[in-house]
């Protein structure tokens, strides 16, 4: 089962693409960075995936 911080690291991931603004940005950020201390090996895959989602986004900018 995944663990609760992982989803809500994806919403706020989400919640991200849709606003693309500072403040969902730095939701995302603190989400993910939440979500490493409670991961599997696995979860950390997909957080490091969302992670690298984030700087390409605001690379974009």
């Amino acid at each position: 089962m995944e663990n609760n911080y992982l989803q809500k690291a994806k919403n706020a991931m989400n919640q991200f693409m849709q606003n693309n603004d500072e403040q969902s940005q730095r939701a995302a950020q603190n989400a993910i960075q939440s979500a490493y201390n409670e991961a599997t090996p696995e979860e950390q895959q997909q957080l490091q995936q969302l992670e690298q989602q984030l700087k390409e986004s605001n690379q974009l900018k």
